[in-house]
């Protein structure tokens, strides 16, 4: 499998509402992406970083390719699942419907030197 499915650190809820802790440490930068239904967004990998997502509404589908094996997967991703892209793992993202996720990586695309950690298969 070369999705990895993660459980938030802390859940709480009552009459008031929900409290979702994703992570106490670790991550080095967080984005909230919001893209509309029928957007393709994606089709890049990281060489370095390790990308956790947590959708907070809405539904995609997600592809990913491992570069080195070939080996590819798909899964629908919907409100409340949290995974991980591992580096050098193809990912793009076919919107479903319109929705709100937050993205977190452990070093930040904006490398040393001006480089972004945003390649597309060659």
């Amino acid at each position: 499998m070369l999705i990895e499915f993660l459980k938030p650190d802390f859940r709480f809820e009552d009459a008031r509402g929900s409290l979702v802790q994703l992570v106490r440490q670790g991550w080095k930068q967080v984005n909230v992406i919001r893209s509309e239904a029928g957007v393709v967004r994606g089709g890049h990998y990281h060489a370095v970083n390790t990308e956790a997502f947590y959708v907070i509404s809405g539904s995609f589908e997600l592809q990913a390719e491992d570069l080195a094996s070939g080996e590819k997967e798909t899964q629908v991703m919907k409100a409340g699942t949290f995974f991980l892209i591992r580096p050098k793992l193809l990912h793009s993202f076919r919107f479903l419907q319109e929705t709100l996720l937050v993205s977190l990586y452990d070093k930040g695309v904006e490398l040393d030197g001006g480089k972004k950690d945003i390649l597309t298969r060659a």
